[in-house]
């Protein structure tokens, strides 16, 4: 249903276009020039954060998220004529009952293995509570973060998915095909120089994850509200010098990073934990079908006329 809505004669998969290709470009173009001049980007982040403060790079990095999700909700309702609530969901409206759910769930479940990683390998840590930045920070976090997840998950679980289900008429291949583009827009991400690829199953599986949960609860409510609990919770949580986020957290990871099962344990093992919880939760079924079925036509009309 929620990629159904949109099969109807006024489907243009050409406005679908614009937006992947663009922000897809970016990050490709930023990628080649990362690899193509050699730049350190651990260092350039130092530098940013030395000449204008943690804060202010943290400002300036989510703003780009900010216009990007304003610019695709101006989009999709002026030019593509599409209710932001059918954007959103195949309900009649915004269930924040399931964002908050899905918030708490995963932001409970980082901040007690934080905690039990804190205590059980206290010399990997330093403590870097500082009340009097923390706070600051998390009235910036809480205001700018949402804009971060939220235009990732309307672009790629919303946007793309929707538009590459209806030209294929199937919904395996946008799961398929979103889930590996989000794991790839990652490879600029200082952690994967520091770590190698092979934290790209970690990115890649996280998009699988959150396809899925969008296929099966036919909406977006579900992934926007995991996806804002993992990055929020983690800024307010956990630093370290070589992580895309440099934050005033309230932990500070002074370990030398390396793959283990730590990483790779969220994909094989906790992901499909909580698919089951939301399956239980929320009754849903006829999986096979959900996830690679084909797309057929209802009678749902997102469209504004």
């Amino acid at each position: 249903m929620y990629i159904e809505q949109f099969n109807t004669s006024k489907f243009k998969f050409i406005l679908y276009l614009p937006f992947p290709f663009l922000f897809l470009g970016m990050m490709l173009l930023n990628f080649m020039a990362i690899k193509l001049l050699n730049l350190d980007v651990n260092q350039i982040i130092q530098n940013e954060i030395d000449k204008n403060g943690v804060n202010r790079f943290f400002i300036d990095t989510m703003l780009s998220f900010v216009f990007g999700l304003i610019l695709l909700f101006v989009w999709v309702r002026y030019v593509q004529k599409i209710s932001l609530i059918r954007f959103t969901t195949s309900r009649s409206k915004v269930d924040w009952k399931r964002i908050f759910f899905a918030f708490s769930i995963w932001g409970g479940f980082q901040i007690i293995v934080t905690a039990l990683s804190y205590y059980s390998s206290p010399e990997n840590y330093v403590w870097n509570f500082d009340a009097s930045k923390f706070f600051v920070f998390l009235l910036i976090a809480v205001i700018l973060i949402p804009f971060q997840t939220s235009f990732e998950e309307y672009l790629f679980r919303g946007h793309l998915l929707q538009g590459l289900g209806v030209l294929t008429k199937n919904r395996w291949f946008p799961l398929l095909f979103t889930s590996i583009i989000f794991g790839l827009m990652h490879l600029a991400n200082p952690e994967v120089t520091k770590m190698g690829n092979i934290i790209l199953v970690y990115y890649i599986g996280t998009g699988f994850f959150l396809g899925i949960i969008t296929l099966m609860d036919e909406g977006l409510e579900l992934a926007l509200g995991f996806h804002l609990a993992n990055n929020l919770i983690t800024a307010l949580m956990v630093t370290a010098n070589w992580t895309a986020f440099q934050t005033h957290s309230v932990l500070k990871d002074i370990s030398n990073p390396s793959i283990g099962f730590e990483i790779l344990m969220p994909v094989f093992v906790v992901f499909p934990l909580l698919l089951l919880v939301f399956s239980y939760k929320y009754g849903w079924s006829n999986w096979k079908e959900k996830l690679t079925g084909k797309v057929t036509k209802v009678n749902a009309n997102p469209y504004i006329e």
